[in-house]
């Protein structure tokens, strides 16, 4: 048995139902934990404040649960590869364990890591966790990757599904005191601001509170009438759990089939559906990586986006006079969260109405997201934008009034957000105002008329299609 190895957290912050990390334990007298800090300082165009002051939370939790255990977090900073490699030398280690990412950086970080250990001749053991089925393992009949969600969920769905396992309960001594570790990182080691948005409690904790909150307080039964409502909690809340590896995604999809018996089956059959679509854009990432640079379908490739800075800010800002589009921008600037009803809508709003690039928002969004996911942020917003896997047609363009009226008939979720429309009538939030009449004062007149938009977004993709023909 090996005397000692490092385990290498990434996106699993959590000592439950790490298989990586039950294999390092399994394996040798001493696992010595440890994280890599990024190195880049104040601006990064896919991460800002709010999630990195949730890492910041999940670090500092994951640290004391592993001090429970008789361990200890060791934290690096710099480029993965080179600071494992000095650590391994340090410990005298004889294997690393780490659970596999599957976007184009993190497999390009582990592609560099087995190259060290095999240049060091120490053992690599990279294990799946982020996903229920690996990207290959979710394949057509000729062995080709799905385009569409509706087949490969189907084939998604019908696979087995590992079980959970249990709580790791000892990783052997901590590492010895001789060997060097950062400080818990706050903002400041990214020359960061400080966040402002009142995110939500990180940790294994705090998301297990989640999860149990989700399953036992009928949220998860009504959820598959409930989830497009905005106002008040009716979505399961644990996208950022997911996206650090608070949660694993086999115990969450564990748990909601136990509880989906009776009334609350076809809610969990929704809920469960919502997980594939996750891995569904891992995949699309995956086998597609040219999608963060490019549209994902051949024919809007190129596409003109010809909205303005200016456009842009006023989305941005939550200023657009659109009650519901500035609701959801709001929030996700109060908060670091959005309901996904809204990510939808603020999206195609700002592509189909304002016309702005999808890679606008996208970056936005991913600079406020607390559960900011880069597969699923790219994969939503290529789908309101009409250009990516199983879009929505180009010309299935969202009326924000018509959604508003739908989703928030009551206006609650609106007035939650946009306090200036506290004393107006819900009806007329879900209809443009009067010519040169505001709904309310302070509140700005909306900067565009939809009808006018649609018409001339149909324009743009039309010429576009017969331009490539």
């Amino acid at each position: 048995m090996p005397r000692t190895v490092l385990h290498w957290f990434r996106r699993d912050l959590r000592l439950t139902d790490n298989p990586a990390l039950h294999q390092a334990s399994q394996a040798a007298e001493q696992v010595v934990p440890v994280y890599v800090l990024s190195d880049w300082k104040q601006h990064h165009g896919w991460t800002g404040p709010n999630r990195q002051q949730f890492l910041c939370g999940c670090l500092e939790s994951l640290a004391k649960n592993l001090e429970v255990l008789g361990s200890r977090l060791i934290l690096r900073c710099g480029s993965a590869e080179k600071e494992l490699e000095k650590l391994a030398r340090e410990t005298q280690t004889e294997a690393i364990y780490f659970n596999r990412d599957y976007d184009p950086y993190g497999r390009a970080m582990e592609a560099r890591v087995q190259e060290m250990c095999r240049r060091l001749g120490i053992e690599c053991h990279s294990h799946q966790d982020r996903v229920l089925h690996e990207p290959d393992a979710v394949l057509t009949g000729s062995g080709q990757p799905y385009r569409v969600f509706t087949p490969y969920s189907k084939n998604w769905i019908n696979l087995p599904k590992a079980a959970a396992q249990g709580r790791i309960t000892s990783l052997g001594p901590p590492a010895d005191e001789k060997i060097q570790s950062h400080a818990l990182p706050t903002l400041a080691h990214w020359k960061l601001p400080a966040c402002t948005a009142e995110i939500p409690p990180s940790g294994e904790r705090a998301a297990r509170a989640r999860l149990t909150h989700f399953i036992n307080s009928g949220i998860l039964k009504a959820y598959g009438q409930e989830r497009d409502i905005p106002a008040g909690q009716t979505t399961s809340h644990l996208s950022q759990d997911l996206r650090f590896g608070l949660l694993s995604i086999r115990e969450i999809y564990q748990r909601c089939m136990e509880a989906g018996q009776g009334a609350a089956k076809g809610s969990v059959q929704t809920y469960v559906k919502e997980l594939a679509w996750r891995e569904f854009y891992l995949a699309i990432l995956w086998h597609y990586p040219q999608v963060f640079e490019q549209e994902f379908a051949p024919d809007w490739i190129g596409l003109p986006w010809p909205g303005t800075e200016d456009d842009f800010q006023r989305w941005a800002t939550g200023t657009t006079g659109f009650p519901i589009v500035d609701a959801g921008m709001r929030q996700l600037l109060g908060t670091g969260v959005m309901h996904n009803r809204l990510r939808m809508i603020t999206a195609m709003f700002l592509t189909k109405d304002l016309h702005c690039d999808w890679r606008m928002g996208e970056s936005f969004f991913m600079q406020h997201l607390v559960d900011g996911e880069n597969a699923s942020n790219n994969g939503g917003w290529q789908w309101s934008a009409g250009t990516g896997a199983d879009a929505a047609p180009y010309f299935r363009i969202q009326n924000p009034w018509l959604q508003s009226r739908r989703f928030d008939p009551d206006g609650t979720y609106i007035k939650q957000w946009v306090p200036e429309l506290k004393a107006v009538p819900a009806a007329l939030l879900h209809e443009p105002p009067k010519p040169g009449l505001p709904l309310a004062k302070g509140y700005p007149l909306p900067m565009v008329d939809h009808h006018t938009e649609r018409d001339r977004c149909l324009a743009i993709f039309a010429k576009h299609k017969g331009e490539r023909r």
